[in-house]
């Protein structure tokens, strides 16, 4: 399949009319959108925010490649716009961008749409091919530009290494999506290589799958490895040697000076048993590595949610068939409502506690942590310790692993190959589950339920106060560790079945987003066409709890904004708990506001004037925009 089967003259923008990083995505998204390419523009335009979220697509040179990969996508699609002044989209080199590919790739995309899509972003490290996008005069010019472009390019292989090789430096690359970036950074790191004489592999980790997979034999001969990469890859492999970990983003900025690092060896030395926090020779961590108890907590909350919200949702829309209306004996039974019940409640929700335990201890061990963390999870949610029984679960098995990494590190070689199979998850296992029993589930136990009977015992005053408290912790740093704290919290809670403050971290969860989204509306004097421009995206993304929505606000003026916050997502959090609303669904903002058992009414009023708050302090504090 070539690029120009997915990006046609009817996906093409020769001059685009936004002036704004939010406006160049809407006039891209409508535009596939009117081509017939998408099956809800509003899902796709979220999911291109979301991912805008996590890093800016816009990678310099003049080039920016927002991208998703969504169900959202009736067929894999390519939209082009060109902007001749050039537009500010917080690009990694600072500079205006003025060509613009957004990536529209179907859940279903099989791996002939996503290697023509990957490849496009290839293309767009020459520098002569995007002169010629740049003077392209019609459509049609376009087209045959990258068409010629395609032409030339012989048809990738996989790449091998000779034995000869003097210095061999090695390198994987992976981004969330793995689309664009991972590409991009590979190619950057390789025409710089090849620039600098020095011999290079480069391994993706893209949605296609694995490809130019290291070799043991290569990886035994190289210099040093660099690994840019926003998602997990495989680390065992690399014992013993130099490792370079950075964010993708670098490989495509700063790819000589990686090279260099990696040629004078300047790295961490990777060792099996440190896990994943890894220090260098002179104990100093590696820069922009998030490592240490909050890394390996917000793994296993991460790769939790799914469970937590897809089941929590499922059972709160059980419960509007009836509270009880999931029991056969109970006059309210339904069978609809039992049966989401039994998949929400039953299966799904029960997994949340043992998942949230393996994917911390897979974040302290890596793999061989796993097995161990999900059956201490498991024990400690059959145990009825909850949420924190599973948090000690995850933590004590993936440190019991790497004590057996240690003790074990010394069997001879001949071993190695059963330490995964046999040795780790056996004496994992027994260990962790020896001391979850004896040790940790009895106090555990006891200390979720002190923690629900002091909650449920709370006179009114006191549930305003925590209200209050958990609603202000969402918006101090806007999905930061105090925000998680507090979800983590509610999470917990909903566990023990006491869903008083999950209501109330949610609505303090909604409240900076929607009440930055009213101040530019109400205030427009007080904010930038730009600032205007992302102040209706928050508005869907405070609806949708989405906290990080007001992140862009907080950055531009945090003395104002995060103090203005504060005081709404409190409210908010304080009127929850006065208006007796309880919320079942861990997740989904506006979408689950039906399923709360109490006043829903009462609930959006909360969240309103939270938001109004918000808004209003930002407008009287606020000074004109000259």
């Amino acid at each position: 399949m070539r690029i120009t089967d997915l990006l046609t003259k009817d996906t093409i923008l020769l001059d685009l009319s936004a002036a704004s990083k939010q406006a160049v995505i809407e006039e891209l998204v409508n535009k596939l959108d009117h081509a017939g390419k998408l099956n809800d523009r509003e899902l796709y335009k979220e999911a291109i925010l979301a991912r805008e979220a996590q890093s800016t697509t816009g990678i310099g040179e003049g080039i920016a490649i927002p991208h998703a990969k969504t169900s959202a996508v009736k067929s894999p699609a390519i939209a082009f716009g060109r902007s001749k002044t050039g537009i500010d989209y917080e690009a990694l080199d600072g500079q205006p961008s003025h060509l613009f590919f957004m990536i529209a790739a179907g859940e279903g995309a099989n791996n002939t749409h996503l290697e023509t899509l990957s490849s496009l972003s290839s293309f767009l490290m020459d520098p002569e091919f995007r002169k010629k996008l740049e003077k392209a005069r019609t459509e049609n010019e376009v087209l045959e530009a990258i068409n010629s472009k395609e032409d030339a390019m012989s048809e990738e292989e996989e790449e091998s290494v000779s034995d000869s090789a003097e210095q061999l430096v090695l390198s994987v690359t992976a981004c969330p999506t793995g689309i664009a970036h991972t590409y991009m950074a590979a190619d950057a790191l390789k025409a710089k290589a090849k620039e600098m004489g020095v011999m290079i592999k480069v391994e993706t980790n893209g949605s296609s799958g694995v490809k130019n997979l290291l070799t043991q034999d290569e990886i035994e001969r190289a210099s040093a490895i660099i690994v840019a990469a926003d998602k997990q890859v495989e680390m065992e492999r690399f014992d013993g040697k130099h490792v370079i970990e950075v964010p993708v983003a670098q490989a495509i900025r700063k790819p000589q000076e990686l090279i260099e690092r990696a040629l004078k060896q300047d790295a961490s030395t990777y060792k099996r048993s440190q896990g994943s926090s890894r220090k260098n020779d002179e104990g100093q961590k590696e820069k922009g590595q998030r490592t240490g108890f909050y890394k390996h907590l917000m793994n296993g909350v991460s790769n939790m949610l799914p469970f937590v919200v897809g089941g929590g949702i499922l059972i709160a829309i059980s419960f509007m068939f009836g509270i009880n209306s999931a029991n056969p004996e109970d006059p309210s039974y339904n069978q609809i409502a039992e049966i989401l019940n039994t998949i929400g409640g039953g299966n799904a929700f029960k997994l949340m506690i043992p998942i949230l335990a393996a994917f911390i201890a897979m974040s302290i061990a890596d793999r061989p942590g796993f097995a161990p963390g999900a059956v201490g999870g498991l024990l400690a949610s059959s145990g009825d310790a909850g949420f924190l029984g599973g948090l000690i679960a995850g933590f004590l098995a993936g440190y019991i692993v790497l004590f057996l990494k240690k003790a074990f590190s010394r069997l001879p070689n001949a071993l190695e190959g059963i330490k995964p199979v046999l040795l780790y998850p056996l004496f994992g296992i027994l260990f962790t589950g020896v001391i979850m029993i004896v040790v940790v589930i009895p106090p555990a136990k006891a200390l979720m339920n002190l923690l629900d009977g002091w909650l449920i015992g709370m006179g009114t005053g006191n549930l305003i106060l925590l209200g209050l408290i958990l609603g202000g912790m969402m918006a101090v740093d806007m999905g930061g560790p105090l925000n998680k704290a507090a979800y983590t919290f509610g999470l917990a809670m909903i566990d023990a079945g006491n869903f008083a403050p999950h209501a109330a971290i949610m609505a303090g969860g909604m409240v900076p987003p929607l009440g930055m989204a009213l101040a530019t509306t109400f205030f427009k004097s007080k904010f930038t066409k730009q600032e205007r421009e992302a102040g209706k995206t928050a508005y869907i993304m405070g609806a949708t709890f989405i906290t990080e929505g007001a992140i862009p606000f907080a950055a531009a003026d945090p003395g104002r904004v995060i103090p203005a916050s504060v005081i709404g997502a409190a409210t908010a959090g304080a009127l929850s708990m006065l208006f007796n609303i309880k919320l079942p669904a861990p997740h989904g903002g506006a979408f689950v506001i039906p399923v709360v058992d109490g006043n829903p009414f009462l609930y959006i009023v909360a969240i309103l004037i939270g938001a109004a708050v918000t808004a209003l302090i930002i407008g009287f504090w606020k000074k004109p925009i000259k």
